[in-house]
């Protein structure tokens, strides 16, 4: 076996077994409360738990949730030497999943999932392992990582957290490593690269989609971050 992708839902009932292959669970909705190795917590949308072959997991959810299962024979050399069992998935990955999903529900096409296992695999092994996110700090992620395009606040992004705009940049910068703002230049400047590099959008085009309504203030930040300006990027 090389690699399978699924999309299951599991009891409440507590299930307890193991199998000879590795297995991934990325929840799609909802949350899996599973015990494995030396983590015992739950995990949730934009999260991944790895469970290796052979290891015996407890787990259960409730039947309305939804989660893509790899079970795969190998695992990514990241994944394979990582200590870590539950690690924040990127959202390039996470995206992906939501195209598997559809797509599994829709029709079985053998060629197409292997394309897709493939695919998964390839952005499996770029994850940077980054530990399980506050779920506070992870929602303020998805709305960031989702309207790239629009104003970002501070005191807005505290709000979608639950969290006073002190209690918010302290706990972000313990969760990623980075100011709120920082992160959301990182964002910009890595979508507009993307943006630059595999699509034929004029550079006010780029800019607006990457949150700024001046041409010559995202020429600025794109050349402090990048070190060369958009359009020499662009050639």
């Amino acid at each position: 076996m090389q690699g399978n992708l699924s999309i299951r839902s599991y009891s409440t009932k507590p299930v307890s077994h193991s199998h000879d292959y590795h297995q991934l669970v990325l929840p799609l909705k909802g949350v899996i409360a599973i015990s494995v190795g030396d983590f015992q917590g739950k995990v949730a949308p934009s999260e991944c738990v790895v469970v290796k072959a052979s290891q015996t997991h407890l787990f259960t959810a409730m039947p309305e949730a939804r989660f893509v299962v790899a079970d795969m024979s190998i695992l990514p050399d990241n994944l394979a030497t990582a200590e870590r069992r539950v690690f924040a998935i990127n959202q390039s990955l996470w995206a992906f999943l939501q195209f598997v999903a559809k797509q599994l529900e829709q029709a079985v096409n053998r060629e197409l999932e292997l394309a897709m296992f493939n695919t998964f695999n390839l952005l499996l092994a770029e994850q940077i392992m980054q530990p399980k996110v506050d779920s506070r700090i992870s929602e303020a992620l998805l709305y960031i990582d989702s309207h790239l395009g629009t104003p970002l606040q501070i005191k807005h992004l505290a709000s979608i957290a639950c969290l006073s705009p002190t209690q918010f940049k302290l706990l972000f910068k313990q969760q990623t490593g980075l100011t709120v703002m920082n992160y959301v230049t990182k964002q910009r400047m890595e979508k507009a690269q993307a943006l630059l590099s595999h699509t034929d959008y004029p550079l006010q085009r780029i800019s607006e989609l990457v949150g700024y309504n001046e041409l010559s203030s995202f020429s600025r930040s794109f050349s402090k971050y990048f070190g060369l300006s958009p359009s020499k990027f662009k050639k």
